[in-house]
């Protein structure tokens, strides 16, 4: 019995550690395309480890939110950073563009990917200070 009840124990503590995805925060303000589809690559590979990831894109890297971003395929697997953010996105990331992107890029809210919207300052600073969250530049 006491076995058994041990037992129950370490699969319930291991189930509840499993439902707690591990926050991730990747913030992309890279203009090369390299860095760019590394981080996304990594990106992708930290969701299918269990990660909740958001991806904050600034500077030149928010060009890969606007509905139109193409850009040069990398090797292997000839995609686009553009490419990699909408697989992510898929698989339930979320991301945003810094709240001075679209008044410093000439761009408009309307020119994101449908659900990539700009952060507001004060929630996206609470989010960087969680305690459990981890934080990535590139």
């Amino acid at each position: 019995m006491k076995k058994t009840l041990v037992a129950l124990t370490i699969a319930l503590a291991s189930s509840a550690a499993l439902a707690d995805k591990q926050p991730v925060t990747v913030v992309l303000t890279a203009q090369s395309t390299m860095t760019q589809g590394m981080a996304l690559v990594l990106t992708n590979q930290m969701q299918e480890q269990g990660a909740q990831v958001h991806v904050l894109l600034c500077d030149h890297a928010g060009d890969l939110a606007l509905k139109d971003a193409g850009g040069e395929a990398l090797k292997p697997n000839n995609v686009t950073p553009a490419q990699l953010l909408d697989a992510a996105l898929k698989k339930g990331a979320t991301a945003s563009v810094c709240a001075l992107y679209l008044p410093n890029s000439g761009k408009t809210a309307e020119d994101l990917k449908d659900g990539i919207k700009a952060a507001k300052p004060a929630e996206m600073g609470a989010a960087l200070l969680e305690p459990n969250r981890k934080v990535i530049g590139f």
